[in-house]
């Protein structure tokens, strides 16, 4: 994990070179609304994108992550299928829904069903380097969703060179980004994990929280201001120190936000003497996430070593797959 931890800033090199000699069908119809499949690392990707792209696209996007398709897809729906392994159950299963409703679809997998379908029905598939666990390949997931993106005309160019951007401000801060982690784990150690980000951060801490359950193999809590500030915040008045509040401070909230979270980390250091706040580097909101993306994975580890606990292991879903392939 370790390695491939250390490989993020490098896949999305790797993505970017291989986007360039890409190029994806134009649809028969005009694209008025995106669906995103995929779960779990595999559809964290899309989940991050499609927050990314919220004021860069003139039409609506929405993710899926079940067995069910919502009506609304039809010809004019953009499917785009991100399966790692190529045969996540869920995924497949509403992709061929979306082959019956007509929408036009393109898949990212490393192999498995999701190529199979995608030849037998010559849809555009983006074949990605496999065999690792789905959760280290998200830069792949990320770079390439975007690049079919701008390839149909549905958002700039310029965000592949912001994604480039963001790559340098990784690397150039890695022996900080280390160090943040670092003192993140520790902080965490023994507690149940609570991470808070504003509304446009929310797939970062989704993230967080996929990566600690795996990597750390503990539970987690997330939420974001300012819909905490009408329910959760109650919540806190039951709070006590086995709870570590973590606040992802991205310097880019609105004022009515800022001050939410001052407000927010004040009433709950009334219930709780741990607080951490984890700030962000970049100039935008795709070169900051990307920045905490990295330090999220890092800090998942650490605290795996401080657990003595592996981050590779997931005999839980497997024996959850096992079972469900009976049916």
């Amino acid at each position: 994990m370790d390695t491939l931890i250390a490989a993020f800033p490098e896949n999305i090199y790797s993505a970017l070179e291989s986007a360039k000699t890409i190029r994806f069908k134009n649809p028969d119809n005009e694209i008025r609304n995106i669906v995103f499949i995929g779960m779990g690392g595999s559809g964290i990707g899309a989940k991050i994108v499609a927050e990314w792209i919220q004021d860069k696209v003139n039409v609506p996007t929405d993710l899926l992550q079940d067995y069910t398709l919502p009506k609304f897809v039809n010809k004019h729906t953009l499917v785009i299928a991100s399966s790692y392994s190529g045969n996540t159950e869920e995924t497949i299963a509403t992709l061929l829904l979306a082959k019956e409703a007509g929408a036009h679809i393109i898949g990212i997998c490393s192999g498995g069903s999701l190529q199979q379908i995608c030849a037998e029905n010559s849809y555009d598939c983006v074949v990605v380097p496999g065999g690792n666990p789905p959760r280290t390949a998200t830069a792949y997931s990320i770079t390439h969703i975007i690049n079919c993106l701008i390839n149909l005309g549905l958002i700039e160019t310029s965000v592949l060179k912001t994604l480039e951007n963001a790559v340098s401000v990784i690397t150039s801060n890695i022996e900080e980004i280390k160090e943040e982690a670092n003192k993140l784990a520790a902080y965490l150690n023994g507690k149940t994990p609570m991470f808070y980000s504003s509304t446009e951060y929310e797939p970062i801490i989704i993230r967080a929280r996929q990566q600690f359950n795996e990597n750390s193999k503990v539970l987690c809590i997330h939420n974001v201001i300012p819909e905490m500030n009408h329910n959760e915040l109650v919540g806190w008045g039951g709070g006590n120190d086995s709870y570590a509040p973590v606040f992802f401070d991205t310097k880019d909230m609105n004022i009515q936000n800022t001050k939410r979270f001052e407000l927010t980390m004040e009433v709950i250091g009334k219930k709780t003497s741990n607080k951490l706040v984890i700030n962000s580097k970049g100039a935008n909101k795709i070169e900051r996430s990307l920045y905490l993306i990295h330090l999220i994975d890092w800090a998942s580890l650490y605290l795996a070593n401080l657990n003595g606990t592996d981050p590779i292991e997931i005999d839980c879903i497997n024996y959850l797959k096992t079972e469900l392939s009976k049916l």
